[in-house]
């Protein structure tokens, strides 16, 4: 069986570094760009270059979770809560219990990465359909956050953690810089080890992947464990940015994060995906976001402009679909 991306059946998309990417994606990169240009004379500054890197990078970062997860026919609707859990906990780790601040980055991770097992293991081994089970981790984690802090922010994060979200070496926001070394190493493994190959070919075929001895389950944890583990990494980046743990932070974020990777060329139905086609589609997330604040648009309409993006990204999806058949 054909374990490589599809791309070359994909007329209007191509190859690149290993992954498929959509003309289309860039094409709408590149319109918005020039668009937004045009609306306002502070877009292509240098510093809105930056903000953009720095509001896409928490995005970005569970975009790439979720393209592993639906790589393999999944869909993990809890990222944005285990985000909100992540930045919770690591800062009661460090306020309220008095650890050292290396334990914040220790606890943000493992609280990403429990709850990711856990939704991997309710998958996996007792087979409740994903959509459940996510959609149920996206109500505990987000009410755990909520219980745990009584429903109000812990502020006041030490200073190393918090130049993790602030930081600017050589006037690059930290988060950008990890952001954009987590693409390149995501990259990799999708499209270069057994790791990602084995994802791509369970969300092709699982009949035939089982058939070549593929651990199926325990490879459906793992990559929700993956997920988890970088919306812990993400509610870490998000906490340090704003000098707190918000239990509310990331409500929505996982229709941002999946709405990226779909534009980016993930098939939503699996066994298609491209962490660089995600990347694009963090990028035409953040740039549509950063140019609608430019333009002063409610936050309101932005939220039904995101809700019209994933919808059109499904809908390119699918017409890419019927054209590679025929």
């Amino acid at each position: 069986m054909d374990t490589t991306l599809t791309a070359q059946r994909l007329p209007f998309s191509f190859r690149s570094l290993g992954g498929a990417i959509r003309l289309e994606s860039l094409a709408v990169l590149l319109v918005l760009v020039v668009g937004l240009s045009i609306a306002s004379p502070y877009f292509l500054s240098l510093s809105n270059a930056f903000n953009i890197l720095l509001a896409t990078s928490v995005i970005g970062i569970l975009g790439f979770g979720s393209t592993f997860v639906i790589a393999a026919a999944g869909i993990d609707l809890s990222v944005g809560s285990m985000l909100g859990f992540a930045a919770v906990v690591s800062a009661l780790s460090v306020n309220v219990v008095g650890l050292p601040w290396p334990f914040a980055i220790v606890f943000a991770l493992a609280a990403g990465a429990f709850c990711g097992v856990i939704n991997g293991l309710l998958i996996a081994r007792a087979r409740i359909p994903a959509f459940i089970v996510t959609l149920g981790m996206l109500g505990v984690a987000r009410g755990a956050a909520l219980v745990l802090t009584n429903g109000q922010p812990v502020y006041g994060l030490p200073a190393p953690i918090v130049w993790l979200g602030q930081g600017r070496p050589l006037g690059v926001p930290v988060p950008a810089i990890i952001f954009l070394l987590l693409a390149a190493i995501t990259h990799f493994v999708l499209s270069r080890t057994r790791f990602g190959k084995y994802a791509l070919v369970i969300g092709d075929n699982e009949a035939a992947a089982r058939a070549t001895g593929i651990r199926v389950e325990r490879h459906r944890v793992a990559l929700y464990t993956l997920s988890g583990l970088l919306a812990g990494l993400a509610g870490l980046l998000f906490a340090a940015r704003v000098n707190s743990g918000d239990p509310t932070a990331g409500t929505s974020y996982e229709l941002t994060a999946i709405t990226a990777a779909i534009l980016g060329g993930t098939n939503l139905f699996g066994g298609r995906a491209s962490v660089i086609g995600t990347l694009i589609g963090a990028l035409i997330m953040g740039v549509l976001q950063n140019g609608l604040n430019l333009l002063a648009v409610s936050s309101f309409y932005q939220q039904m402009a995101i809700g019209g993006v994933l919808v059109l990204a499904v809908w390119l999806d699918q017409i890419n679909r019927g054209r590679g058949r025929s």
